[in-house]
């Protein structure tokens, strides 16, 4: 039933009174100990703990493509999709070891402030504009439109009510700067965890009950039973969803340029753990990886089960399908919760508009950021106040956030699918500024010339290899498995080409810096030494609990 009742309106509201009610308490208190008001607001500096931190990135991670997207791709092609999740486990410890203590040491506060003072400004500024560009028009508008899509289809309120609302509370929460994000971050995971949960224990139940038997454990039992395909880690060549997680590319490939850049070189994500000491920092990225591995309980196996109630007839056919009658995956999580009991339904749209509103309030106080300290002070306005940017932020974050409800109709997000939207358009630089990055923290000999080609190179590559297929044949790559027929084409798998995107750049970044070295051109190069890169022995036991977790879940879904 696509209503929410009276119990469903007063959990929400709950919901919604705990969260505003808890922010506006951090946010009189944050006013009150303020001593810099720029990274007061940016940052939180040195106010966020360990457990903010983690729960503040698990929050402004886990959003509408998420839920909707990834719980879609369960549908679709099984656990596997939860490498996304499962590999980020490890990257948060490969960033929390190598990456943030880098940026601390040389006091980064911003990823084109980290260009501006490695390579040189032009660097900085075309990847703080392409920044800009990338989460409004990708990011931002698909968290928007993907959430309102799908709080629209449970509760039966109009597409567009649902955008704006969500956009309206996740600028109030905005508005009082990160440290507010921050810490009411904290309550949205616990509602999104919550929520989830539920949703995942009463669809495994709602699946033992259609074959005769209850509880989530035989629910389990039976999925894995009647739908053994849908628990395949790594795919072969002859299965269908081979295109999107190309056999083991996923453990050795380019799922690591995606993991990387996404949570080591992302100021929306990094920016959690800049305000903070490094104890405190890798103590929140920790956390946050621990919290990785329950993640695919909540997004993936929803999926699934409505996978295998759909096979079983559960669903009338038109629950599932778009206006040409195909089957979409998207709609499995919508539906699914459709069917909660009442209460039950309330607290899941919670967990959802929290998982939605903690993104957007993340992604539009990184708007923020970028385009107050890189551009408005550096360009703008140079002498600009305390206030002044401040003030300034405050209005990015609104011009941000009405440009994104404008927009997000008109790119066809629902078409595409979320997840698969925001991958593929982040995957054409991805590969480009992780190489310009990694190489910028551990060769000094890296110039501005090599990381302009990154820059530009690496994009135009992604667009060459994309469209490649269009005019020469790839045949030749299929026996090594580079390549899939796709309507009599050979073309290269996503994460394929991302990775030879990877390997072109640093190549020829280290051709071109040697050669700009050879003509004595001087380098930036960041204060780094290997006493940075110790760890305690507390996020070493952390560490190695998390390897053997996930070495557990990977030989035991193969």
């Amino acid at each position: 039933m696509r209503t929410l009742s009276t119990p469903d309106y007063i959990v929400f509201l709950v919901y919604f009174v705990v969260v505003a009610s808890y922010g506006y308490w951090v946010y009189n208190r944050k006013k009150q100990a303020s001593t810099s008001a720029s990274h007061d607001y940016f940052l939180a500096e040195g106010s966020l703990t360990w457990w903010a931190i983690g729960a503040s990135l698990i929050a402004s991670n886990i959003s509408a493509e998420q839920f909707i997207g990834m719980s879609g791709n369960g549908f679709k092609m099984g656990l596997a999709i939860s490498t996304y999740e499962w590999m980020a486990a490890a990257t948060l410890m490969i960033v929390a070891i190598f990456f943030i203590p880098v940026y601390l040491k040389n006091k980064i506060y911003t990823m084109p402030q980290f260009l501006s003072q490695r390579y040189n400004s032009t660097v900085a500024m075309i990847m703080a504009v392409f920044w800009l560009l990338l989460y409004v028009i990708v990011n931002l508008t698909s968290i928007l439109y993907l959430g309102a899509l799908a709080i629209s289809s449970i509760s039966g309120l109009n597409l567009y009510v649902c955008m704006y609302a969500l956009a309206v509370f996740a600028v109030i929460i905005t508005l009082g700067g990160m440290k507010v994000i921050g810490f009411t971050d904290v309550i949205q995971v616990f509602f999104l965890i919550l929520g989830g949960l539920v949703t995942t224990y009463l669809a495994l139940d709602l699946v033992a009950k259609q074959y005769g038997s209850e509880g989530v454990i035989s629910g389990f039992k039976l999925m894995m039973d009647h739908s053994s395909d849908h628990f395949q880690m790594i795919f072969k060549k002859d299965n269908a969803n081979f295109p999107s997680l190309p056999g083991l590319t996923v453990l050795l490939g380019g799922m690591w340029i995606v993991n990387l850049n996404y949570w080591g070189c992302n100021q929306y994500i990094t920016q959690r753990a800049l305000g903070a000491d490094l104890k405190t920092a890798r103590g929140g990225l920790l956390f946050a990886a621990f919290l990785k591995l329950l993640m695919p309980a909540i997004v993936v196996l929803p999926g699934i089960a409505a996978y295998v109630l759909n096979q079983k007839g559960y669903f009338t056919n038109h629950e599932l399908m778009d206006a040409s009658g195909e089957i979409v995956g998207d709609k499995a999580y919508p539906t699914l919760l459709n069917l909660l009991p009442v209460g039950f339904k309330g607290l899941s749209v919670a967990a959802l508009t929290a998982a939605i509103v903690a993104s957007l309030a993340g992604k539009a106080n990184s708007i923020a950021t970028i385009f107050t300290l890189d551009i408005y002070k550096k360009k703008i306005n140079p002498n600009a106040s305390e206030n002044a940017m401040v003030t300034t932020g405050k209005i990015t974050v609104l011009v941000a956030m009405i440009i994104g409800c404008l927009i997000s109709p008109l790119l066809g997000i629902d078409k595409k699918g979320g997840f698969e939207f925001i991958q593929e358009y982040t995957g054409f630089v991805s590969p480009g500024i992780f190489a310009m990055f990694i190489l910028g923290f551990f060769w000094k000999k890296a110039t501005s010339n090599a990381a302009l080609f990154a820059t530009v190179g690496g994009f135009a590559l992604s667009v060459i290899f994309k469209f490649l297929p269009n005019f020469v044949s790839l045949a030749w790559l299929q026996p090594m498995g580079f390549a899939y027929n796709n309507n009599g084409v050979y073309e290269i798998p996503f994460l394929d080409r991302m990775g030879f995107v990877f390997v072109i750049c640093v190549v020829m970044m280290g051709i071109i810096s040697m050669i700009d070295n050879s003509r004595g051109v001087k380098t930036n190069g960041l204060e780094i030494d290997s006493s940075m890169f110790k760890t305690t022995n507390g996020f070493a036991v952390g560490a190695l609990i998390i390897v053997g977790v996930l070495v557990a879940l990977y030989s035991f879904f193969w």
